[in-house]
């Protein structure tokens, strides 16, 4: 497979959210993933079809009752000849199958063992149910998400599940497997996404450490306190977003509003007159559609950008230039990210309902005679 990460074989244990999509991003680069799923189960997450659903791109498939004598034989076998593993389920879970890390290692010493949870292998809320909200509600992120005198945002589930989650986990495993490509151990990654979420909110953390960040949310300078750095409704009911943070981008975003003149309006960095500045600049961005703007500010120095809906945005000239946006099995996606200069990623490919049972045992050194007899016990199908 073309990609930085081709060579490189990794177990994927069925789950939903962030384990896929850090799997998505290891297959998007080149790793062999193999997806041990359910026999006759949901594969995937609200969406039951499976070609359907973008993060299971560009996987093998194989469905293994994993507590079976059969499923946990072919699941050794395989496992043995992989780099990576990457599973979600609560503590304990993958132990009681006999499949738990301390097992698993002494089996392939240089297995990397990717472990995806939302609060931990540990601690005293490790074996509680959560989902994203509740992992950064408990990180300090979730309360520096929303408008002034309202109740806490949540980013929809990009903060836990994939930002503190899922880019941690990809991130870790690739860290601990050129670790071992460079002569070290295997090892468990212990992936929680509350400790992602806090991490990512170093900046946030660093800035209220200093005394210039205020513990509330809506009335800070990137939190939509500022009146420089919000999102401004149009005339036909669409939005834009103003980033002008730098003293020439806020004047060259005054000289596109015509707010150059306005004396006001020189106080940008003064929070006491923010909510009157934002005023202003409402009742000036709402005189224009969002098209109107678009040919004002598109290509200057203002810090601007159009709010594009998910219909909008792979049409976009900027994304469509890029090829940010690419279309597979009849499903218009995201192009697989970073890009690398001398370096092919891998072409997403959508599932499309087969299991790859016949063709990973045979990898695995089985005759057809031991496949068709691993598949006549009902192990794997």
């Amino acid at each position: 497979m073309p990609g930085p990460l081709s060579g490189l074989r990794i177990i994927e244990f069925a789950g939903l959210g962030p384990g896929p999509f850090a799997c998505m991003m290891l297959a998007d680069h080149g790793a062999e993933v193999i997806r041990i799923e359910r026999p006759g189960g949901t594969q995937g997450g609200p969406e039951t079809d499976s070609s359907k659903d973008i993060l299971l791109r560009s996987r093998k498939r194989i469905a293994v009752d994993m507590k079976s004598t059969g499923g946990k034989a072919v699941l050794r076998d395989l496992i043995a000849t992989a780099d990576g593993l990457v599973e979600g389920f609560r503590p304990g879970v993958m132990e009681r199958l006999g499949l738990g890390p301390d097992e698993l290692l002494k089996l392939n010493p240089k297995l990397v063992y990717g472990r995806m949870t939302g609060w931990g292998q540990t601690g005293p809320f490790a074996q509680m149910a959560g989902h994203d909200i509740n992992y950064i509600a408990l990180s300090g992120a979730l309360h520096a998400f929303g408008r002034k005198g309202e109740k806490p945002t949540p980013p929809i589930n990009m903060m836990g599940d994939f930002g503190g989650g899922a880019m941690m986990l990809a991130f870790g495993m690739v860290s601990a497997l050129l670790h071992v490509q460079r002569g070290g151990d295997g090892t468990v990654i212990d992936a929680a996404m509350t400790d992602g979420s806090a991490l990512l909110m170093s900046m946030i953390y660093s800035f209220h450490g200093q005394g210039w960040w205020k513990d509330e949310r809506g009335v800070n300078m990137l939190d939509t306190g500022a009146h420089f750095y919000d999102v401004y409704e149009t005339r036909d009911g669409k939005f834009i977003s103003l980033g002008s943070i730098e003293p020439q981008f806020y004047a060259r975003m005054l000289e596109l509003t015509g707010l150059t003149d306005d004396p006001e309006m020189a106080a940008q960095t003064d929070p006491t007159k923010w909510d009157d500045m934002r005023d202003k600049l409402t009742k000036v961005i709402a005189k224009k559609t969002r098209d109107e703007w678009d040919a004002i500010m598109a290509g200057t120095d203002a810090c601007y950008a159009p709010v594009l809906s998910l219909t909008e945005a792979p049409n976009h000239p900027h994304n469509q230039s890029r090829g940010a946006f690419t279309t597979a099995g009849n499903m218009r996606q995201p192009t697989p990210a970073p890009r690398y200069s001398t370096i092919p990623t891998r072409p997403p490919e959508m599932p499309d309902g087969q299991t790859h049972t016949r063709q990973i045992l045979s990898e695995l050194g089985y005759s057809d005679a031991k496949i068709k007899e691993t598949l006549a016990q009902g192990g794997v199908s």
